[in-house]
This record gives structure tokens, C-alpha cells and sequence, in this order.
């Protein structure tokens, strides 16, 4: 057997960006993480010893948005990384990294997004 734990619209306000601009003041960025692991002892305990703690899981995204990034894909991959070395039981890992309100010329959009998998 085997659990998804997901963490959905987690939000955050963080300077990842190419323009100056963006590094400066920042903008608005949403994160939702999916991670697979072997969950059953969890299922039948009821222990919070024997399951994956979402707290520490936002905790260590947090640290991670707090480190500016030129990319996104670079953002989501430290925050991958750092997910699996605190959390090795991890089989699979899905974030999606979004921009809200892009600053591109003459858009008109929600974000831009990027989305890494990893199975191990």
C-alpha cells in the first residue's frame, strides 16, 4: 500500500525571477506537492511516528522559497532534493511551481507554471 501525501495552493511570497524587478520585490508563487511513500504502518497505527509530517514538509519548502532562484525549475528542484534526503521512504515526488501574474509584456494571465516528477 502505498499514500499520497499532497499539500495543495500552498502560497508564498518569494524573489524568483530573471528581471531585476522580480528580484527586488518579489511577487506571489503557489506550490502544490504531491509525494508517494509507504504509508500502511500509518493506516493501521494511527502514530504520527509512522507517516510523513506535512508541517515538516511545508517547513522545508518554505526554506527553500526563501532562497531567491533566476528559474523556477531550479526552485522546485531544491525543494524536490530537499524533500527526499529528510524524507528518503519518498517513492515519488510531483511539485508544480507557479508565477502568479507573470511580468511579461502585454499578458494577460493567472501564472506561468512548471511541473518536475520524480519517481525513485
Amino acid at each position: 500500500m502505498t499514500t499520497e501525501i499532497q499539500l495543495r495552493d500552498v502560497r508564498f511570497h518569494a524573489f524568483h525571477g530573471v528581471s531585476p524587478q522580480e528580484q527586488l520585490t518579489g511577487n506571489l508563487f503557489t506550490i502544490d506537492i504531491c509525494l508517494t511513500a509507504p504509508l500502511h504502518k500509518a493506516v493501521a497505527s494511527d502514530n504520527p511516528d509512522d507517516t510523513i509530517n506535512y508541517a515538516e514538509v511545508y517547513r522545508i519548502t518554505a526554506e527553500e522559497m526563501a532562497i531567491p532562484s533566476l528559474l523556477l525549475e531550479h526552485a522546485a528542484g531544491r525543494i524536490m532534493s530537499a524533500l527526499k534526503r529528510r524524507f528518503p521512504q519518498i517513492e515519488a515526488l510531483e511539485i508544480s511551481l507557479a508565477k502568479l501574474n507573470p511580468p511579461i509584456p502585454n499578458a494577460d494571465m493567472h501564472s506561468a507554471a512548471i511541473k518536475l516528477s520524480e519517481h525513485y
